[in-house]
């Protein structure tokens, strides 16, 4: 795996005009393209063991009010279909049928082997088998069928991804005309004084989690920096709408800790 580099805390990333800049680097970390999607599976297969309680340890559990917080703006209905892409362990697409009652579905997709067998594993030790399905795929390439679900997730993913423009596009395609898209990431905080406090919690704390509960500090490292990288909110809203996702919005998530944005296929 390549280390990523430190750098201090309150330092931002090089400016790049380059709408596809992310391909470019590996958190902080200038990489080949090309070698990008490698890079951040070998992450997800060293971390999918320890994903779910290294995620409550990071956010003191404040991820899963996020994630029922998109669930929400989902309003979930009987029947509709769900693509959950970057879907990990599954913890968003079993909210979803929870919510959405008799005869929805739910596919999970996920770059990752490994994170995809401990979802199905864990799904099928808890029980929560039905209207479950499970894929292995690239979002920017996926491997469903145009205009055939009803709402596209991507929670915690769309950072990781190469090429966001191409994954967007992807989104637009699998989604039924008048299809729904919700992305939840990480954003930029717009509190000043709360800015300093999380990148301060991050870069130190974070890492060092990683290490002792996952032994893994680089995988949390770049994980870390990854967020510095992501588009802001409203950069993140036009390529959107580039992609063809109408009426692109967002909604900041603990002063922009996380955000949700969300759009229309027309």
């Amino acid at each position: 795996m390549v280390r990523a580099m430190n750098r201090p805390i309150d330092a931002e990333p090089a400016p790049d005009t380059n709408a596809d800049a992310e391909a470019r680097w590996f958190g902080d970390h200038p990489v080949d393209p090309g070698e990008k999607t490698r890079l951040v599976r070998g992450v997800f297969d060293n971390v999918a063991g320890r994903y779910d309680l290294m995620n409550d340890l990071m956010s003191g559990g404040i991820h899963r009010l996020w994630k029922t917080a998109l669930i929400g703006m989902i309003r979930p209905r009987p029947g509709e279909r769900l693509l959950d892409v970057a879907g990990g362990t599954g913890d968003v697409s079993q909210k979803f049928l929870a919510a959405a009652g008799e005869g929805a579905s739910a596919t999970i997709c996920d770059l990752t082997e490994a994170m995809v067998s401990v979802g199905r594993d864990r799904a099928l030790d808890r029980g929560r088998v039905a209207g479950l399905s499970y894929l292995v795929g690239n979002a920017e390439a996926l491997p469903i069928a145009d205009a055939s679900v009803d709402v596209y997730t991507i929670a915690f993913g769309l950072r990781n991804v190469t090429h966001i423009d191409p994954a967007l596009a992807e989104a637009r395609r699998v989604l039924k005309p008048g299809g729904r898209f919700f992305c939840l990431e990480f954003s930029r905080v717009v509190l000043p004084s709360l800015r300093k406090l999380y990148d301060a919690y991050s870069y130190a704390v974070i890492p060092r989690l990683g290490q002792a509960v996952a032994g893994d500090r680089e995988s949390y490292q770049y994980l870390v920096e990854s967020i510095r990288r992501f588009p802001a909110q409203p950069d993140l809203a036009a390529r959107m709408e580039t992609a063809g996702l109408s009426r692109p919005r967002w909604r900041n998530l603990s002063g922009g800790i996380a955000a949700i944005h969300s759009g229309w296929r027309t």
